[in-house]
């Protein structure tokens, strides 16, 4: 019998994880749904054009699916892997229920608070008035974040009042999020390095960390400019030591697993948190992803020693402490080239030249996210379209590679940041 898979997503971290499972002697295909011009063009990969779970389900029966891994957070939020579950079939991902700690800002914090782990103070509004009459009592920079789920854009970090004023007017007269921003988090500005935490849970709350990685959000050098769904990242992140390692484990993922399992839901499948460690290497939790970051897991997913359908096995059978984690001694560095006018408007429909010219340079990979095929021609097709993926071990000599790779390729209105990975090099 042959072995499938099916990934759902269409963005960079499912070609990167439908990419990994299509190097395992123990898959057969894997299915992508929807998927982009980098999965069409993977060997043992083919694309589906569904995104109903219904459909889905009934694909995942007629192809006898072995299981599903979920990459995004909108199906998780919407309950994919309760129904997938129900109709008796193997899918990888927390529950609707458990998803609330990424699909509900104010879920998280409350969930955060009532378990003792450790982040900003904040407060919530559901109306306009009252959000800003106590913004008027804080000081700067203040944090807003939408309640629900905006594709990373939804968080602001705002450094003067007439900033924080706009984005609360935008959310809730403007509707700028619809019902996501129907209630908005108002919290204290966190200082510090930001670092991705990304674990595997199972249902019998064994943890398989990932390797370290960090995230770079804001669309411009030195972190400047909007917030984004991520413009780059790079794992390991030096600035997770063991010691650092071992807090958030204790303090944020295990109140996780006992916290939800108190509220009578096992938690299983992708943990992210989304940590700020300060200059005296305390942790506070800015946010969980209830799935793989992306930008985080092409980088990761580059490091990985392991056959990922090992892991994802294991991991659905309750058996992750079975087995063990190996990553590649190197740095990999992934950049994300963005269309133009992303995040806000982004330009579609451009042609995209250059990628035969790094298809077979060393230690360079390229993993499609908002980018379609026509005519075996590749074309931009939303806000963050590729990322480009350098490794070495030696740091600098990994961004380099990445960067000169990435200058070979082109599409009208381009942009990408220069400095992905440049924190790294204060730890080293």
């Amino acid at each position: 019998m042959n072995t499938n898979i099916l990934v759902i997503g269409s963005g960079g971290r499912e070609h990167a994880l439908a990419w990994k499972l299509a190097k395992s002697a123990k898959v057969d295909h894997v299915y992508v749904a929807p998927g982009n011009s980098g999965t069409a063009l993977e060997h043992k990969v083919s694309n589906i054009e569904l995104t109903d779970i219904t459909q889905l389900i009934q694909f995942a029966r007629e192809k006898q699916i072995l299981f599903t891994l979920v990459g995004p957070e909108a199906p998780l939020a919407e309950g994919i892997v309760d129904q997938f579950r129900n109709s008796g079939l193997k899918i990888w991902g927390p529950t609707k229920f458990c998803a609330q700690l990424e699909s509900s800002k104010v879920f998280a914090k409350e969930f955060m608070l009532e378990h003792n782990i450790p982040t900003a103070k904040y407060s919530v509004f559901d109306n306009e008035p009252q959000a800003l009459d106590y913004l008027g009592l804080q000081t700067l920079p203040i944090v807003i974040k939408a309640d629900g789920l905006a594709a990373g854009k939804g968080v602001l970090v705002a450094q003067t009042i007439i900033e924080a004023t706009d984005f609360i007017k935008d959310i809730f007269g403007q509707n700028k999020f619809g019902n996501a921003g129907s209630r908005v988090v108002i919290e204290e500005f966190l200082d510090g390095i930001e670092a991705s935490f990304i674990v595997m849970i199972d249902e019998n709350g064994n943890i398989l960390p990932m390797a370290s990685s960090q995230d770079h959000k804001r669309l411009l050098d030195d972190d400047k400019g909007p917030n984004t769904g991520g413009m780059g990242a790079y794992s390991p992140a030096p600035i997770v030591t063991d010691q650092i390692h071992q807090k958030v484990i204790d303090h944020v993922i295990r109140p996780v697993i006992d916290g939800m399992r108190n509220k009578g839901h096992a938690y299983s499948g992708f943990l992210y948190a989304g940590l700020m460690i300060d200059k005296n290497n305390q942790i506070k939790t800015l946010e969980f992803n209830c799935r793989f970051g992306d930008p985080e897991t092409q980088p990761i997913m580059s490091r990985l020693e392991n056959d990922l359908f090992d892991l994802i096995e294991n991991g659905i059978n309750g058996q992750l402490d079975k087995i063990n984690a190996k990553w590649v001694d190197e740095f990999a560095i992934g950049v994300v080239l963005a269309a133009e006018g992303y995040p806000d408007a982004p330009r579609k429909n451009d042609i995209i030249l250059g990628l035969d010219m790094i298809k077979n340079m060393p230690d360079i990979h390229v993993f499609h996210a908002g980018a379609k095929l026509d005519n075996k021609q590749v074309y931009t097709a939303s806000g963050r379209v590729l990322c480009v993926i350098g490794m070495d071990k030696d740091l600098q000599i990994a961004q380099k590679k990445v960067y000169a790779a990435i200058k070979l390729i082109t599409f009208k209105g381009m942009q990408y940041r220069t400095d992905i990975a440049n924190t790294a090099k204060i730890y080293i």
